[in-house]
């Protein structure tokens, strides 16, 4: 393969179209870089530049070396790299997997709190919903998982602790016929009206969803801003963050209702196998602060 220098040469020639010019820019005499460039097409068997023309110009065959000779090195760069940052105890990348509860914005001064410690951790944050949660974990798509729902189910290697607790309201929109009801809502009331429901990203079984009775026609949305977006058109009804949806409630937008059965707090969860990494390390101590968990399980009121 070529060294940096035979790359730098290489670039040079084809930049300049000329010997000589190449030279005067690498600071190197015309019979060494042309003793260097025959040198190369000796190596590969083959004519890098076309010598037909006014000006050299690579042949496609110098074209290939030259680009893939730098794709290697910039690899190899980045390998040494990773390899050092690994023998310092970081891992390469973090997996980090949010239930859908924790948005995303509240986790932003998180990222900026990480990035100083320049470890040369990528960081990869995707979301699941429900089951799909800790079933990340379980299946590797995770390394560490925030906000899940319920206690996790048996997995091996896996520890855990709460994050805190969401509460909930039940709310309609102003223009929906619940919004006028007698109050409490009986189950059958409930019942009589399509209820919203976040969909599960489980991909065991058929997926599960909360709020909602038996026999209920539900309207299935992809994300808790989708569903308060759905209720807040009328389109349906059921249980939102009370903390997301504060707003929405002051200014009558939403109308929040009291129900014969209320729904209890869902105890939200941390999640993570077990590492010596210390990427993972500093997040988890980073989720012992009361205020950001706090600020994580309440959410943003983004309509405020």
């Amino acid at each position: 393969m070529l060294s940096d220098d035979e790359i730098h040469l290489m670039e040079a020639i084809g930049a300049s179209g000329s010997l000589t010019r190449a030279a005067a820019s690498l600071g190197k005499a015309p019979s060494t870089v042309s003793y260097t460039l025959r040198q190369i097409e000796s190596r590969f068997d083959a004519l890098l530049f076309d010598r037909r023309r006014y000006r050299l110009q690579l042949t496609p065959a110098g074209a290939l070396l030259v680009r893939e000779a730098t794709r290697l090195r910039d690899d190899m760069q980045r390998l040494t790299r990773r390899v050092a940052q690994v023998a310092k105890g970081w891992e390469d990348r973090l997996w980090i997997v949010t239930d859908e509860l924790i948005e995303f914005d509240s986790l932003l001064p998180v990222i900026g709190d990480f990035d100083p410690l320049d470890s040369g951790v990528s960081l990869r944050i995707t979301h699941e919903v429900l089951g799909g949660t800790w079933e990340a974990l379980a299946e590797g798509r995770a390394d560490l998982v925030i906000g899940a729902t319920n206690e996790p189910p048996p997995l091996a290697g896996v520890q855990w602790r709460e994050l805190g607790a969401l509460r909930w309201v039940y709310a309609v929109s102003a223009r929906h016929p619940l919004a006028k009801a007698k109050e409490p809502l009986s189950a059958e009331q409930m019942r009589a009206h399509r209820a919203v429901v976040v969909a599960d990203s489980s991909r065991r079984g058929d997926g599960r969803a909360y709020g909602h009775g038996a026999g209920q026609t539900t309207l299935a949305v992809p994300s808790m801003a989708a569903k308060i977006q759905a209720q807040r058109a009328g389109l349906g009804v059921g249980w939102l963050p009370e903390a997301r949806v504060a707003s929405l409630l002051q200014r009558g937008e939403l109308v929040a209702k009291a129900v014969s059965v209320p729904r209890e707090p869902n105890n939200l969860f941390v999640g993570w196998r077990a590492s010596e990494g210390r990427a993972l390390a500093w997040w988890l101590e980073k989720l012992t602060d009361a205020r950001l968990c706090k600020r994580l399980v309440d959410g943003l009121d983004v309509h405020a």
